[in-house]
């Protein structure tokens, strides 16, 4: 009897400890975006920079990086998520030199690096826009889990990109950590963001 009491008390604090809001990591949780951290995708890049430096995320150790896959065409998607990503840096405060926004075009035949460092500059002057070449880019889509399809338009140069527009979050050490879905809005990321920084 005591036996079947001890076993039902370890069953019990298991299914306890697995239903606990505390991150495996021990870290505060709690997190508006989606919590992914230890997810086998989206663990790096080696792309290059709109100003044709190559970049990996090891450059940016000891900032919390916001990964987002779009392209400088975009009617609304892109900009509203990238407006987002800016005013998050704002709501940081000091802390705001710690965030470095980077923006994966899906489009390498229109995004030339200068077309896309004046996209930046719309944004913020300190967030980078990365090329892939488009022999790169399906392996690169693969390995973020990233859809992308190119709209024929009226005219050869008229199309669109279908794409996702979810945003990826990595932390100081470059792990991914979050989530976030189109929409989610600045404060929630700015949040999440004081979150990472915290741990």
């Amino acid at each position: 009897m005591k036996l079947r009491l001890l076993i039902s008390l370890a069953f019990c604090s298991t299914l306890l400890a697995a239903c606990s809001d505390k991150p495996a990591d021990g870290s505060a949780g709690g997190f508006s975006g989606i919590d992914i951290t230890g997810a086998d995708y989206a663990t790096g890049f080696s792309l290059t920079d709109h100003n044709g430096q190559p970049r990996t995320l090891a450059d940016f150790k000891g900032k919390v990086v916001v990964v987002f896959f779009g392209y400088t065409q975009c009617p609304d998607v892109c900009p509203t998520s990238m407006s987002e990503m800016a005013q998050a840096k704002q709501l940081l405060g000091a802390d705001g030199e710690k965030l470095q926004g980077l923006f994966v075009s899906v489009d390498p035949e229109r995004d030339t690096p200068a077309v896309m460092k004046e996209y930046m500059a719309s944004f913020d002057p300190t967030f980078l826009a990365l090329y892939a070449a488009p022999g790169q880019l399906p392996e690169v889509a693969k390995s973020f889990r990233i859809y992308y399809k190119k709209v024929e338009g009226k005219t050869p140069t008229s199309y669109t990109m279908d794409h996702s527009a979810g945003s990826y979050v990595y932390d100081t050490q470059g792990r991914l950590r979050l989530y976030h879905r189109y929409g989610s809005g600045a404060q929630a990321l700015a949040d999440d963001i004081k979150k990472l920084l915290g741990n």
